[in-house]
């Protein structure tokens, strides 16, 4: 049987918005399994019932053959042969009835007992862990609530050592019941399998022996097949149990190595803080101001992508931008008598966030990692060693400042300053890797190939294959389908999808058979930009469907770009930049005339580039159904046409058939007519015959002399 998707036991204690999020999706699993059980629980109920049914029909058959003797008809006697006929039926549906009892026995035995015991022990099981799995989770949150509101300066060593024993408590049971509820959820990826199988195995051994009874004719290929499912079904229960026992053991080894992390500020002796780090998540407190003098704090999941801070509510699908931190500074601050906050705030000074860490360590490590991403290390091909050489300047920032806006005015540079500092830190990075990919593009990128970063321009007018023709050139575009007078060629499409965009960059490349083609233009182009200091990007709103992608002006509503969708034959997003993404358009004709080109096409989006990739392949694949979709309809309609000619030849074969047996009826009917005629004629000569012979010898003469 194919693999078995499993929960994370081993990232429970993290409690990650991804791992919620994966949990949703098993509960959701767990409830379709559950309405799908009952489901088919109600079903099998049936036919038991029906079997039961039928026995007690067949039984009373029986007894009701066995007193015909009794009976005693008007207009019947006594027919002793129907007496014994009905009752050797009667002898032989007897023990039918009792075959169906044996049945019936084996079928509550071998179908309605599995299923009840996995509909009434195993869901309902996943019911409890579930609900209290919700009130420790409830729980752990409100005692993290409580410590993160302990005071710094009035520090009651009593209060602290309570809150602390809560917030230990609440976490351990957390983290026990989200095992204990993955490791059922887990389990029931298998049991859902066996549930339904010995179910059916039963039935069918049930009704075999049945059959067995009256006949031992069984065939050997029915036996073989169910051979394989009972088989089959052991093979997944020792799977199961082998996999019950693995999670098990993991379970014991990770409430061993976890203990220590159940406490919120862990011992830093036994976990040291990393400071080369370029990438970090993690829960943090956030100040949110509601007044002029009050403000609150919301806990929330932050993670870093790329250089950018990014935000997570527990229940999100994905993660929104809190801030850009290239280029930003963060320290070390006093906040509301909070312990471990630090304050970020963006290259220009106009945005800024108060942030509090659970523990010093995650505190030192966040503002590590934030200085490391805002001098862009992230960029470069070794982030953790060119960090560890910055690291004495990352330490620095973890010493709180006496004025925010001292050490603020001291870290920014100055207006005219900018633009030099950004293009030869870029620039630097760019020279060191230009080297190594220069031998890699070689293979993939066409040489001479010149970098297109606007959209509206001569050569994307000129490329063939965008279908930017004279017809549709200018032409608004409702990026839902809908229009008013007349339909476009994207209103029958099933699939509307739209996206915010924004364009990097185009170029011709060798290959369009692998992701490293994507990768590649993307390191191209985005070097190329920071080489040359262009920062301007058009936004437009891409539009998914089955037939193309369009890029449509957010202001006009004007198609600027369209792709044919069989023509886009590779896209795929940047394996650690999700917000960038591309695809391969394959075109006809190019510098080189009578020969197809490969154009890449390098995009940014919101945190949307798996989404829009998803959205091209269902695109692709609705496509692809629907062509075979209309080649079977043609298939079929020329099958019918045939059929139907061959139903018209039928029909007039038929009719000359009937014609000719009516023209022979009426022949053999004048045939039968005229030969009732002819012998009515021989009647009355034999009638004169004998009376000649009657008169004798005189009456012959006085006959003839009368005449």
């Amino acid at each position: 049987m194919p693999g078995i998707d499993k929960l994370p036991i081993e990232e429970t204690l993290e409690d990650s918005p991804q791992t919620r999020s994966l949990l949703g999706v098993f509960e959701e699993d767990a409830a379709a399994i559950s309405n799908y059980i009952n489901q088919l629980f109600q079903a099998m109920h049936r036919i038991y019932d029906a079997q039961n049914e039928l026995s007690a029909a067949t039984h009373l058959t029986s007894k009701l053959l066995k007193e015909y003797e009794k009976q005693r008809f008007p207009l019947g006697g006594d027919d002793e042969v129907m007496t014994s006929t009905l009752q050797q039926f009667a002898k032989v549906i007897d023990e039918l009835s009792s075959c169906h009892a044996v049945l019936s026995t084996q079928l509550a035995d071998a179908m309605m007992f599995p299923i009840t015991q996995f509909k009434e022990r195993d869901l309902k099981e996943i019911l409890t862990l579930k609900e209290v799995f919700q009130i420790s989770s409830n729980d752990h949150d409100a005692a993290i609530t409580r410590y993160g509101r302990l005071s710094k300066r009035r520090e009651n060593e009593k209060i602290k050592a309570e809150v602390t024993e809560d917030v230990y408590t609440s976490r351990k049971k957390q983290h026990q019941t989200m095992m204990h509820y993955f490791c059922a959820l887990n389990t029931l990826q298998y049991k859902k399998k066996t549930a339904m199988l010995e179910p059916l195995l039963g039935y069918m051994q049930a009704q075999i022996s049945f059959f067995k009874m009256g006949s031992e004719n069984l065939t050997e290929q029915l036996e073989e097949f169910l051979t394989n499912i009972g088989t089959s079904v052991q093979n997944v229960r020792r799977e199961m149990e082998c996999e019950v026992e693995n999670m098990q053991q993991t379970i014991e080894d990770l409430e061993v190595a976890s203990d220590p992390l159940y406490l919120p500020d862990p011992d830093p002796t036994k976990f040291p803080v990393h400071r080369n780090l370029t990438r970090k998540a993690g829960y943090l407190n956030a100040r949110n101001k509601t007044g002029l003098v009050s403000s609150s704090w919301e806990r929330q999941f932050y993670f870093t992508q790329g250089g950018n801070l990014m935000s997570q509510a527990r229940g999100d699908v994905a993660g929104g931008l809190v801030m850009d931190i290239d280029n930003c500074s963060v320290m070390a601050v006093d906040c509301e008598d909070r312990r471990y906050c630090f304050q970020i705030t963006s290259f220009d000074g106009k945005k800024s966030s108060i942030l509090q860490a659970e523990s010093k360590k995650d505190y030192e490590e966040w503002i590590c990692t934030i200085n490391n991403i805002s001098k862009q290390i992230y960029l470069s091909e070794n982030p953790e060693e060119i960090a560890a050489r910055v690291n004495q300047s990352a330490l620095e920032a973890v010493t709180p400042s006496p004025s925010f806006q001292q050490r603020h005015e001291s870290m920014r540079p100055t207006v005219q300053s900018r633009p030099a500092a950004r293009t030869s830190s870029t620039g630097s990075l760019g020279s060191e890797s230009a080297a190594l990919s220069a031998l890699s593009l070689d293979s993939l990128v066409a040489p001479d190939t010149p970098i297109q970063f606007d959209i509206i321009s001569p050569v994307s007018e000129d490329l063939p294959g965008q279908g930017k023709s004279s017809g549709q050139s200018g032409r608004r575009t409702n990026p839902f389908g809908e229009s008013g007078g007349s339909k476009s060629e994207t209103e029958d499409s099933i699939l509307h999808q739209l996206f915010i965009v924004r364009f990097l960059g185009s170029m011709e490349v060798k290959s369009d058979e692998s992701p490293d083609v994507v990768y590649e233009t993307m390191r191209q182009i985005l070097a190329a930009r920071a080489i040359h200091n262009i920062f301007r990007m058009t936004e437009s709103h891409l539009l998914v469907t089955c037939d193309c992608l369009k890029l449509i002006d957010p202001q006009t509503q004007v198609t600027r770009l369209q792709f044919p969708l069989p023509n886009v034959v590779l896209y795929a997003t940047h394996q650690e930049n999700k917000r960038l993404f591309g695809f391969v358009l394959r075109t006809s004709g190019g510098r080189v005339e009578s020969r197809q080109t490969s154009v890449c096409y390098i995009f940014e989006s919101n945190n949307e580039g798996e989404k829009i990739c998803d959205s091209v392949g269902l695109a692709k694949q609705i496509a692809f159904h629907a062509e075979l979709d209309r080649r079977a309809s043609e298939k079929q309609k020329e099958i019918d046409r045939v059929k139907e000619k061959q139903q018209k030849e039928l029909n007039k074969q038929k009719q000359i058939e009937k014609d000719l047996e009516e023209q022979s009826r009426l022949i053999a009917a004048s045939s039968r007519s005229n030969q009732s005629s002819g012998e009515g004629q021989f009647v009355v000569l034999s009638s004169s015959q004998s009376e000649d012979s009657d008169l004798g010898e005189d009456g012959k003469k006085k006959r003839e002399s009368e005449a």
